[in-house]
């Protein structure tokens, strides 16, 4: 038939349409590699570019802080809601609660350690900020400047008003830098310790005080690129550690009683304790023995206060002078039972050092018997481990000269070099080029976080910042320019050994399980990073709870950055669209293709007397 298309036509016409339709949908799928590749990936914090097929479509983040008690944003009505804690919660520390210590023993002061809330007592609710709670000052100038609103408690500015510590002044705190030992301020009595002992040539980074006060010892000597990490019990001196944390100093909420510090052996440069009211003589020098395990070999203890100078001021501290001599005498004689050297006594100050190793120090115990060395296996084994009454023997030398696990670098070169325990091989899983490798890899993403975050390089808004799962510190490490400060937490349930690279970095962290709460109060944080954290705990415990805990520390309109596997984030966002943070998926810094993704996050603000709270209730 005339035009009837023939067989062979039929098979060339079908070969043509194919071919076009595989050529539309290679250069559909071309065009779409292209457009969602890193380097278009767009800010989300300050355009309104569309959101890439892998993220999660939600409103722009908005990371800036409006810190107005009448500037809180209308909330939206979650699928989940977690309903607000009650207002007298609104300083609520799980772990050192008022009413639950009081169930346990008060000998050595261990009621005031960590008791944590059985699995059936944890909260389901968010801890409420404090009416007309404000964004804290900018630093430096919270260094001397606090709102009354964000900590309503004028017992301090009461009991310690001749010390110089803390003044109200209208809506707001004021901290002269002022002590109990230093009355003329912290700088001038840092300027005193700088005359004894070097502060100044990099060889002292990190640094421990003890019973810290509001810490104006730790935020003084920040000027100085020493980074001291303060602590003190929640006890009559109400929320002295809170009071520090608003002043943008690190601290956390500890106390010396039967348990060690949560620090790892070998961890501090220099241990600071003045007028801390911490029994050093007593229990056979059981807690100055815990000092010795932190102090790196060389390290430092200062004590100023009583019983030092006791001559010159016995009367003005009420006790008698047979009193205060037995006292110092006794905490003489446990320094030199840990082979310290007593190095400077000079009017209100005296300066022990310990022993670069223990080659002399073992030879001694022929004739100094107690303490004896430890046998425990590990030494940086620091979480609900009880301290023991030996001394922590230090690694192993060749020569009387050499130091014990190997010669730090001055600051600031010790932050990028490889670490001793690196060097030694004694961390497993981690060699000198994973390292290097690492410093450089958190480098990249912190260019990648300030590209989706803005605010993130810029000067004061943010300050306190929490790493939950830090690794080998090189988050911190990359911010280290910034001005701010971090806390890097090694969980428990990671590689323990690596929080002791974090200070031979310079750099300050803890030990933490995140199945409990953390040691600190509410809103202590402008930053919470969590890096794999919820794929470490999966199988732990429940995301909720540790996302409440992250909720309680974070202060309102503070941000949240979450790394981890894709269908871990969509669970997370699922949860704290109920919590009442703003959140948002993004890619990868090396593209959509890569399961790991972040989900950044805003908590909005909201205090005890908003409305959409009463609403709620």
């Amino acid at each position: 038939m005339a035009g009837a298309v023939k067989p062979h036509q039929k098979r060339m016409i079908n070969l043509t349409t194919l071919t076009v339709v595989a050529m539309l949908c290679s250069a559909s799928y071309l065009a779409g590699v292209w457009q969602h590749n890193g380097k278009t990936s767009a800010s989300i914090a300050c355009d309104n570019a569309p959101l890439t097929t892998s993220q999660v479509t939600s409103p722009h983040l908005d990371f800036t802080a409006h810190h107005a008690a009448d500037d809180s944003a209308a909330l939206s009505q979650p699928t989940h809601y977690y309903p607000p804690c009650a207002a007298d919660l609104s300083e609520y520390t799980p772990c050192e609660d008022v009413r639950r210590s009081l169930k346990f023993e008060r000998d050595r002061l261990i009621y005031r350690e960590r008791h944590c809330p059985g699995k059936d007592e944890i909260l389901k609710c968010l801890i409420p900020a404090p009416k007309g709670y404000r964004t804290p000052f900018p630093w430096p100038a919270s260094r001397e400047l606090a709102w009354f609103a964000n900590v309503p408690h004028k017992e301090l500015t009461v009991e310690k008003a001749v010390q110089n510590w803390i003044h109200v002044e209208g809506e707001k705190f004021r901290f002269p830098g002022g002590g109990t030992m230093f009355p003329n301020g912290a700088d001038a009595y840092i300027d005193d310790i700088d005359r004894l002992i070097s502060l100044s040539d990099g060889s002292i980074r990190t640094a421990i005080d003890t019973g810290c006060g509001v810490a104006s010892w730790g935020a003084f000597l920040l000027s100085r690129n020493i980074l001291a990490a303060s602590f003190a019990p929640r006890d009559s001196h109400e929320a002295q550690v809170q009071f520090a944390l608003e002043r943008g100093v690190p601290a956390l909420i500890g106390v010396l009683a039967s348990n060690r510090l949560p620090y790892p052996s070998r961890a501090f440069d220099m241990a600071h304790c003045s007028r801390c009211l911490i029994p050093w003589h007593q229990y056979d020098g059981l807690y100055l023995i815990e000092i010795d395990r932190i102090l790196r070999p060389g390290g430092y203890w200062i004590l100023s206060g009583p019983p030092i100078n006791w001559k010159r001021h016995w009367k003005g501290w009420q006790r008698t002078q047979e009193d205060l001599n037995e006292e110092q005498n006794s905490i003489e004689s446990v320094a030199r039972s840990l082979c310290w050297e007593k190095i400077k006594e000079k009017d209100d100050i005296a300066i022990w050092q310990k022993p670069a190793n223990h080659m002399h120090c073992k030879v001694n115990r022929k004739v100094i018997k107690t303490p004896p060395f430890c046998s425990t296996p590990n030494p940086d084994s620091a979480w609900y481990t009880n301290m023991e009454p030996c001394i922590t023997p230090l690694p192993d030398v060749s020569g009387t000269n050499e130091i014990a696990g190997g010669e730090l670098k001055k600051w600031p070169e010790r932050l990028t070099a490889v670490p001793p325990r690196i060097e030694s091989g004694s961390v497993n899983g981690v060699n000198a080029d994973s390292f290097l490798q690492d410093t450089e890899l958190w480098r990249k993403r912190i260019g990648h976080y300030k590209m989706v975050i803005p605010q993130l390089g810029q000067q004061g808004r943010y300050r306190n910042v929490l790493d939950m799962n830090a690794k080998l510190g090189g988050f911190a490490a990359a911010l280290i320019e910034e001005p701010l400060w971090v806390m890097n937490v090694v969980p428990t349930a990671a590689n323990a050994e690596a929080l002791g690279i974090v200070y031979e970095r310079g750099l300050i962290g803890t030990y933490q399980d995140w199945c409990e709460a953390m040691s600190t109060y509410p809103r202590t944080y402008d930053l919470l990073h969590a890096d794999s954290l919820f794929t470490l705990y999966k199988e732990r415990c429940e995301m909720e709870n540790i996302l409440l805990e992250m909720d309680r520390i974070l202060r309102p309109e503070g941000t949240v950055i979450i790394r981890d596997d894709v269908d871990l984030l969509v669970r997370i966002k699922s949860i704290t669209d109920g919590m009442r943070w703003n959140s948002q998926i993004v890619d990868h810094e090396d593209g959509p293709l890569q399961r790991e993704k972040l989900l950044l996050a805003v908590k909005t603000y909201w205090t005890i007397d908003d409305k959409s709270q009463e609403e709620s209730s």
